[in-house]
């Protein structure tokens, strides 16, 4: 019993982690949002809505400046206020911005969103018995080969999720009668709006596929749906 009694430790550690963590991030979604008022993308999510079968699709305006959208582990949409500046200056269109509701959608409905948060915490208990292991044979430097492990694991996860959400946000798209164009015309400037350097880490350290593979696999859809 005794040689199990830090991975039992780690798995209560991670329990609690993930409590924590679903607690802390729905206060800050619900001190730092509003529900998004909007004629113009309203017209476009209720759209959504009838591919669906939903009377209405809400969507949350996060006050946060970095281009980004995100689904909240209670099923709630969010987008962040800096990426609703690019829809009001104009360089994202409605449908673009659409397409981001879309992909969060399918996150939510795909359940990725909830499973992130255990996949966060029982990766935290993972790494926490990898680096004892690893430190019975490698003393000093286990935790950083443990941590280095989980994090390539995580990474991959992750953009497995993405390629699912993109495939149903497709889908969703096409059935709304919008198709797909918006949502590939936004991968191409996401470099742009967020600053990011697509060659600035291998694409297996990313937690997000690389544009050209994402429009890849949309396209790749397209032609398998006919």
């Amino acid at each position: 019993m005794i040689k199990f009694t830090p991975i039992l430790l780690a798995l209560l550690y991670a329990f609690a982690m993930y409590r924590f963590s679903v607690w802390r991030t729905t206060r800050e979604l619900n001190d730092k949002s509003t529900e998004l008022a909007d004629p113009k993308l309203k017209s476009m999510t209720d759209r959504l809505a009838k591919a669906l079968d939903l009377p209405r699709i809400r969507v949350h305006i996060y006050e946060f400046d970095p281009v980004n959208g995100l689904a909240a582990p209670d099923g709630r949409i969010f987008i962040t206020r800096g990426f609703y500046r690019k829809f009001q200056s104009g360089e994202v269109s409605a449908e673009e911005l659409t397409s981001v509701i879309a992909h969060e959608l399918g996150h939510v409905a795909l359940g990725h969103s909830r499973r992130r948060m255990i996949d966060f915490s029982g990766q935290n208990a993972l790494r926490t018995a990898l680096a004892m292991v690893i430190g019975r044979f490698i003393p000093f430097v286990g935790p950083w080969i443990a941590g280095a492990v989980m994090s390539l694991l995580a990474a991959r996860l992750s953009r497995g999720d993405e390629y699912e959400a993109d495939e149903y946000a497709s889908a969703l798209m096409i059935k709304a009668g919008i198709g797909t164009a918006p949502q590939k015309s936004l991968f191409a400037k996401l470099e742009a709006l967020t600053e990011q350097r697509a060659g600035a880490a291998p694409a297996w350290l990313l937690s997000h596929p690389k544009t050209d593979e994402r429009i890849a696999a949309i396209e790749r859809h397209e032609a398998k749906w006919g």
